[in-house]
């Protein structure tokens, strides 16, 4: 026996094995991908694939160092000035990955002198950047902001609210301005993941934050999802930027984002602003498919009852991934549908009428 085929084998007794999809809707059709993140249905858009190809011909296949080092090139500053103007911030700093921005940004901010007060529905990478920063973290019920009130009574610590703009796995919307005036009263901090809501909500894709944000309100962003390509930034103050450039060890100590990427996502961010129409079909869809964003969730309760609906939509022709623990709590395991501007209105009944048929929601 190897070291590890105990803990594989009770992975897969529990069903809560995983294994790599074989499946890539985009190439190995045909099947309908309901479980994407691209939002507007631009990561195979042409324009994306020319504007990579440009930056791969101009700057190489690869950034090659850290922008502290030799890494930097046009194309990273170009991107943070479009993305600071996106959000009408004074200005915007790219990270490899959300991941990456939540495990650094949140360190970087909060230390032992600091209570954090974390939604406890929090993604994994907002929990993880808690516990690297070593700063008491206070968890909350979700979206109750009574109990988050009382517990920022009774501190007179520095204070950082860590939220999701849009919950990842729920689709459900943080009450964002009560949120922020809390925040307001008790002279605290909101650090808000928008990974699900930029290029999604606001007029021009700004997301879920207002444009010219408070002071006391950062933001990060990802590149991953609504515009189609790859990598995140985190947007506020100048001296933030300056800041997370000096303290944030997942920006400082790791290789830039490749050229290509970066290209790709300056060609994103200007097509969302200028095709609203492209974001209205998108939210046409996310009423068809009955969410209060393009995610919306379907509870099944077992992780191995989840994981043969699963299987069987994709013989259907249907590509929905199960969500299982450690993800979601033990006993709650669901489908996670999600709207896409490049669905039909046909595609949304048919997905809609594949699930009533093996299961209740």
């Amino acid at each position: 026996m190897g070291f590890f085929d105990d803990e594989i084998a009770a992975l897969k007794e529990k069903g809560l094995f995983r294994a790599l999809p074989r499946t890539h809707p985009m190439t190995d059709g045909p099947v309908l991908n309901f479980c994407s993140n691209d939002y507007l249905g631009l990561a195979a858009d042409p324009r994306l694939k020319a504007a990579a190809k440009a930056a791969v011909d101009r700057y190489g296949a690869g950034s090659g160092a850290a922008r502290l080092i030799s890494g930097n090139n046009a194309l990273c500053d170009e991107l943070e000035t479009a993305l600071a103007d996106l959000k009408g911030a004074e200005s915007a700093l790219l990270f490899n990955s959300g991941y990456h921005a939540n495990i650094g940004t949140i360190p970087a901010l909060a230390g032992e002198g600091t209570v954090i007060f974390s939604d406890e529905w929090n993604h994994a990478s907002l929990i993880d950047g808690c516990r690297l920063s070593k700063a008491e973290t206070v968890v909350y019920r979700h979206h109750d902001l009574n109990e988050l009130e009382a517990r920022l009574q009774k501190t007179s610590k520095k204070k950082i609210i860590v939220t999701e703009a849009v919950f990842s796995m729920e689709g459900d919307v943080c009450p964002l301005d009560d949120l922020l005036n809390l925040a307001q009263k008790y002279g605290a901090l909101v650090y808000l993941d928008e990974a699900h809501a930029v290029g999604v909500f606001g007029g021009d894709g700004e997301g879920l934050a207002p444009k010219n944000p408070p002071e006391n309100l950062i933001c990060m962003g990802t590149l991953g999802k609504a515009f189609g390509s790859y990598g995140a930034f985190v947007s506020g103050s100048r001296s933030l930027r300056d800041y997370l450039v000096n303290k944030a060890r997942s920006f400082i100590f790791t290789t830039a984002l490749p050229p290509a990427a970066a290209g790709a996502s300056l060609e994103a961010v200007s097509i969302v602003r200028k095709e609203r129409g492209r974001r209205q079909r998108l939210w046409d869809n996310v009423r068809r498919l009955g969410g209060k964003s393009p995610i919306r969730s379907v509870p099944i309760g077992p992780a191995d009852q989840t994981m043969e609906v699963s299987r069987r939509l994709l013989a259907e022709g249907f590509y929905v991934q199960g969500i299982r623990p450690p993800t979601v709590p033990e006993g709650t395991s669901r489908l996670r549908l999600t709207a896409s501007a490049s669905h039909t209105p046909d595609q949304i009944e048919s997905i809609l009428r594949a699930i009533r048929s093996l299961c209740t929601f």
